[in-house]
């Protein structure tokens, strides 16, 4: 399994949300170049990095960090936030990234999706951010139509082969991550899973592993100490 450590973007900062919400904003960093090395000197070979001010307006107000991170680490970068339209992922892919992740437009553009999907293959995830059984869009500040497992068909039915996960009623909460439901949908859907919220344990991404899981993110239990980087990359192989 691999492991995601995590870096949200906001005014060009390190930060977390709590359970999404903007106004409960915990600044971790001035520099996030620096995190990112520090996860890359402690053996990690992945990254996930969203862009929270992207995600509400659909610009990429951090796209020189993004792009840093890409070309000064040896980490494989994912990212997502705010991207809607084909000029954007591919500003980001020609900027290094390895992989774009798809949000609010999966959802509220499918064309779109499915062009992204036909012209770049592996190089798109779409995120899939859960709140009470429906796919939650723009920064999670709204509630779509979509539950979960119908967004889930349509996702496999386009090709997509990378899915990130995220029960936003865990993320930030530090009370563990949705086991059960990473297990319904491992079992389910034939795509690469990426568990996202509320792992905040070694328990959380051993019973992860076993599951099978593609990836898990870790985020705000790195941040305050709870899971030791280097442990967590331990406890996932």
């Amino acid at each position: 399994m691999i492991i995601f450590p995590a870096i949200d973007l906001y005014d060009k900062k390190a930060v977390r949300l709590y359970k999404g919400d903007y106004q409960n904003m915990t600044v971790y960093s001035e520099n996030p170049i620096e995190i990112a090395r520090d996860f890359e000197a402690t053996g990690a070979t992945h990254i996930h990095m969203v862009d929270l001010e992207g995600a509400k307006d659909g610009t990429t107000p951090n796209l020189d960090i993004v792009s840093q991170v890409a070309n000064e680490t040896s980490l494989f970068v994912e990212i997502g936030g705010g991207i809607r339209d084909m000029a954007t992922v591919e500003k980001y892919l020609l900027a290094g990234v390895g992989r774009v992740i798809l949000g609010t437009a999966a959802v509220t553009n499918p064309e779109f999706l499915k062009e992204a999907v036909t012209k770049y293959g592996d190089k798109i995830a779409v995120g899939a951010d859960v709140k009470d059984g429906f796919i939650a869009i723009k920064g999670w500040l709204e509630k779509s139509e979509k539950t979960l497992e119908d967004f889930l068909c349509d996702m496999q039915n386009i090709g997509v082969k990378y899915i990130i996960c995220t029960d936003i009623s865990k993320d930030g909460a530090m009370h563990g991550t949705n086991l059960e439901l990473y297990k319904k949908i491992s079992q389910k859907y034939s795509m690469n899973i990426t568990a996202s919220g509320g792992v905040s344990s070694l328990d959380d991404v051993k019973k992860l592993r076993e599951m099978n899981i593609y990836g898990a993110i870790i985020g705000k239990a790195y941040y305050i100490g709870a899971i030791d980087l280097k442990d967590a990359l331990e406890a996932a192989k």
